[in-house]
């Protein structure tokens, strides 16, 4: 399971948009006119955002608190140090949690039974094998402190026992929730507003107005990107 781990962590990143793609594949709905009426699609919609941005809040509240080196080294497991503060102190993998909702809410909004029935499993196998192999690094780096961390943090279901003390006690740094996530941001701004205007005419309209629209959705997504991008890589703003 670790050597697999290894493999899916090296090509997580295509992984991802791979399944981030199959949110368009034909199939059954998930919510339909028969189970649940003329107006079914406001159920997916309103509980899907709900969940993927449930998940991307999870993601910038930790990055925002502790931030945790990703990307490996090399395209493999790595980590520098054993973080155990902010949201890493009532979760092992907020930052995959956070993954998992988002993937799960933008599935739910693609209305596709498919997708919450076969991709995300896979995504879960995936995200286990990953852990698996991240841990198995961990241990042999940390030794009894990684031991230590994981006997009183759970590996996915987060502990809010003292979450409240968490958030009050550290400085949300948001400069490096930007800095550091617009690319995930970027991808998943782009994947909502494409579900929207694939997905939802109801919400969007039917007319050639609405491809007006789309397009300067999109083009406002783009602007947030190069202009997040300039600034990081111009050192004009610290992500600290």
């Amino acid at each position: 399971m670790v050597q697999i781990g290894n493999f899916f962590f090296k090509y997580r990143n295509n992984l991802f948009i791979l399944l981030y793609a199959l949110l368009w594949m034909p199939g059954p709905l998930l919510f339909t006119e028969e189970s649940c009426g003329p107006n079914y699609w406001i159920y997916p919609l309103f509980s899907g955002l709900c969940i993927t941005v449930l998940g991307q809040l999870i993601r910038g509240i930790t990055i925002g608190l502790a931030y945790i080196i990703r990307g490996g080294k090399d395209k493999k497991v790595y980590a520098e140090e054993l973080v155990t503060t902010g949201i890493f102190n009532h979760c092992r993998n907020p930052l995959y949690v956070g993954n998992i909702l988002m993937l799960f809410g933008v599935g739910v909004m693609s209305n596709s039974l498919l997708y919450t029935l076969v991709v995300m499993p896979l995504f879960l196998f995936i995200y286990q094998a990953i852990v698996l192999a991240e841990e198995n690094f961990l241990r042999g780096k940390f030794g009894a402190s990684f031991d230590a961390y994981c006997s009183r943090v759970n590996r996915w279901i987060p502990s809010f026992k003292g979450l409240g003390y968490t958030l009050s006690s550290m400085e949300f740094k948001y400069k490096r929730w930007i800095l550091k996530e617009y690319n995930t941001q970027f991808v998943w701004l782009l994947g909502i507003i494409l579900l929207f205007y694939t997905k939802y005419p109801q919400v969007t309209g039917d007319g050639n107005d609405r491809w007006y629209i789309f397009g300067s959705w999109v083009l406002a997504a783009i602007v947030f990107y190069v202009t997040v991008r300039y600034l990081k890589k111009s050192g004009k703003v610290s992500d600290e």
